[in-house]
């Protein structure tokens, strides 16, 4: 047992400052969802400027996540997340006053990369004020909070844009991060642990900057794409995108030869199964975001929906995500290892399907038509998230799992925005066309391709149980 004196004894304040911080970070991922309409009423917004407005913000929070964590090695962690914090409530404000939608969208940019100074910290500092005994319990309330963050976005959205506080409107939804800000940044700085410096660590800018124009290349023709008609520099921006990050890898190895420290060890990448799992997090994280989007959107553009009434409906999908995690957390996952995996992913093809077979008769829609489907979708969803990561990680040596759990974090949120680009590609195709329920079947049917590549992917995972350190190799 640890001692008593050795023990923080804030460490439950500390977990609720962090959690606080990481529920605004992931809230924004997903809390314009429901803003569409409002964005094109008020700031004429695009079909694709919306996309950008969304999945830019997924795009810099996951292409700056590995730097993020690499600057708090040379500027300590609690440095780097009160800067991080100050950036995103500034940000925040910066985006609740934009008089335009390219002002918009570059703010959002900004603020996800400063979500990035953030997010990669809240577990190293649960580890360090926690003793072992404690920190079970730590995470038993990190992960609801991590697989049900985003997905809540949605709802409380809604609740706000239909609010109009103060005739604010979709603006509302950037300027109540600020009271929560200066709270969070105010408490942090009194009470989180301070750590030590270390300015012989060198920060590999170029292998930042490679990481930030790849993930660019790879979303810019997704989303511009299908507006400019698919020309020649979409398809050299893919593969341009592909090239920059091959180039990373090369990159990292020449700064490791140079006795330099690395934003990424590429060790990492000597493991298939670990390779295999950073296509299944992108692929799965691209797939149920973007669908899920679509859903709001369908609900808001093809049946007249309020924000409000489109975050209630997303109810279903958090109440099956919140009941699929706690079943796979606490039951599933020890007992099934990656089995758990495949059921949540055969619950998912189910609720898409179920959504499918919901949508033809659009005459007489109601919201309990689809309400089945998406309750099952979201069961699949929470089955997955939590213990996809472990069940990866298991793969990794111990002395690589904080790189390894960085690139994973980065993936997903990436995989996030390109879900956001390709989903509502797909939709906005159909909507312009006045066939939006076809839009809404075509998303879900690359969902199910998706979820299905995902499912095969799963049977070539660890198939020990989640957390069993033995199989780590």
């Amino acid at each position: 047992m640890t001692s008593e004196t050795s023990v923080n004894k804030h460490r439950w304040l500390i977990l609720g400052i962090v959690l606080a911080a990481e529920i605004m970070d992931l809230l924004d991922s997903t809390i314009v969802n429901v803003a569409g309409p409002s964005l094109k009423e008020k700031l004429s917004a695009s079909p694709s400027a919306l996309q950008w407005v969304i999945g830019g913000y997924t795009l810099t929070l996951g292409a700056g996540l590995v730097l993020g964590g690499r600057l708090a090695d040379r500027y300590s962690r609690r440095n780097v997340f009160l800067l991080g914090l100050c950036a995103f409530t500034f940000t925040s404000l910066l985006c609740a006053t934009a008089p335009n939608i390219e002002l918009l969208i570059a703010f959002r940019l900004l603020q996800g990369f400063a979500g990035a100074m953030v997010l990669p910290h809240v577990i190293g500092f649960i580890r360090d004020v926690f003793p072992p005994e404690e920190l079970g319990k730590a995470f038993a309330i990190f992960g609801p909070v991590f697989g049900l963050g985003g997905i809540l976005g949605p709802i409380i959205g809604g609740f706000i844009i239909d609010g109009n506080i103060a005739s604010t409107g979709w603006r509302a939804v950037f300027l109540v991060n600020i009271p929560i800000g200066i709270v969070i940044i105010a408490l942090a700085w009194k009470y989180l642990p301070k750590h030590a410096t270390n300015h012989s660590i060198k920060i590999d800018l170029l292998g930042s900057l490679l990481i930030i124009i790849s993930s660019g290349l790879l979303l810019l023709p997704l989303i511009q794409g299908q507006e400019a008609g698919w020309p020649l520099w979409t398809f050299l921006s893919l593969a341009a995108s592909f090239v920059g990050f091959v180039l990373f890898t090369f990159q990292q190895r020449w700064v490791i030869s140079r006795k330099r420290t690395p934003l990424v060890d590429p060790d990492i990448f000597k493991s298939n199964t670990y390779n295999l799992g950073l296509a299944g997090i992108f692929i799965f994280f691209a797939g149920f975001t973007g669908v899920y989007l679509i859903i709001t959107l369908f609900l808001q553009i093809g049946e007249g929906y309020s924000a409000r009434g489109a975050g209630i409906a997303n109810i279903a999908i958090a109440l099956g995500t919140a009941i699929g995690g706690a079943l796979s957390g606490a039951v599933l996952a020890d007992k099934f290892g990656t089995r758990v995996l495949q059921f949540g992913a055969l619950a998912q093809i189910i609720g898409a399907l179920l959504l499918f077979k919901a949508l033809p008769d659009m005459q007489s829609f109601n919201f309990w038509h689809i309400a089945p489907g998406m309750l099952v979708s979201g069961f699949g969803t929470g089955l997955v998230v939590a213990a996809l990561f472990d069940v990866i990680l298991l793969a990794i040596k111990d002395e690589l799992v904080g790189s390894a759990s960085g690139v994973l974090s980065a993936i997903q949120s990436i995989g996030s925005s390109v879900g956001v680009a390709l989903f509502g590609t797909i939709f906005f195709n159909q909507v312009t066309s006045g066939q939006i329920d076809n839009g809404f079947r075509n998303a879900l049917l690359l969902q199910v391709g998706m979820v299905s590549i995902f499912l095969l992917i799963t049977f070539f995972l660890p198939k020990k149980a989640v957390g069993n350190s033995e199989y780590a190799s």
